[in-house]
């Protein structure tokens, strides 16, 4: 049925596979991907029992996914303990990078106060650039992205540090006059050689901008 559709596929994709079935894919020439993980979660897992893990989980992609609604952010899937969200997609935004950077500090936020009596850790990566996005399954339908720009995402994730932000050159040449950054300098990342790399601080006050001007990388 629709509704069922509506819960697994964006609003969006379902009204244009309605009117025409044989949709599969598009490209978005820009698009925010963001990764989060909830750093040591294998061990945690092998400490509690499954519905308690599941309880935790449910909690935690709970409130990710009300500031998802709240951001009018796309929420991709969860794979395990990890929590995909891309801005600009499937209906393309100017302010799709700002609004992931947004999602992501509200996230750590979230960690240390509705969510601090977990004593969870969150390392989280981001990246911008072209995306293919579309709908693959039979009987079971799946939203999904593909390309470099997702990899690069999770790779600014796996090679972050607990509980920062990493994003790439590109996140930071975006955001640089509206979100403050600490250069992390170039590190070795998996397949993609060396890359210049940033830790989001923070989103800039209007009422502080030449303070924050100053400590701007």
């Amino acid at each position: 049925s629709e509704n069922l559709l509506l819960n697994i596929l964006p609003g969006r994709i379902v009204d244009r596979l309605k009117t025409n079935p044989g949709f599969l894919a598009e490209r978005f020439d820009e698009a925010t991907i963001m990764f989060a993980d909830i750093v040591d979660f294998t061990v945690l897992s092998e400490k509690m029992s499954p519905p308690d893990l599941v309880q935790m989980l449910d909690r935690v992609f709970r409130e990710f996914d009300l500031l998802a609604d709240k951001l009018q952010l796309e929420k991709i899937k969860t794979i395990g303990d990890a929590y995909m969200i891309a801005g600009g997609v499937p209906i393309a935004r100017a302010d799709h990078t700002a609004a992931v950077a947004r999602m992501a500090l509200e996230m750590q936020n979230i960690m240390g106060t509705e969510l601090g009596d977990l004593g969870l850790r969150l390392r989280v990566g981001i990246h911008c650039g072209p995306i293919v996005a579309g709908v693959i399954g039979h009987r079971k339908f799946i939203y999904d992205l593909w390309g470099d720009t997702v990899n690069t995402a999770s790779r600014m994730e796996s090679h972050g540090v607990v509980g920062e932000i990493q994003v790439t050159e590109a996140v930071y040449t975006r955001l640089k006059d509206e979100f403050d950054f600490e250069a992390r300098g170039p590190i070795a990342v998996k397949g993609k050689g060396t890359l210049p790399v940033y830790v989001l601080r923070g989103e800039q006050k209007n009422d502080s901008a030449g303070f924050n001007a100053a400590r701007r990388v």
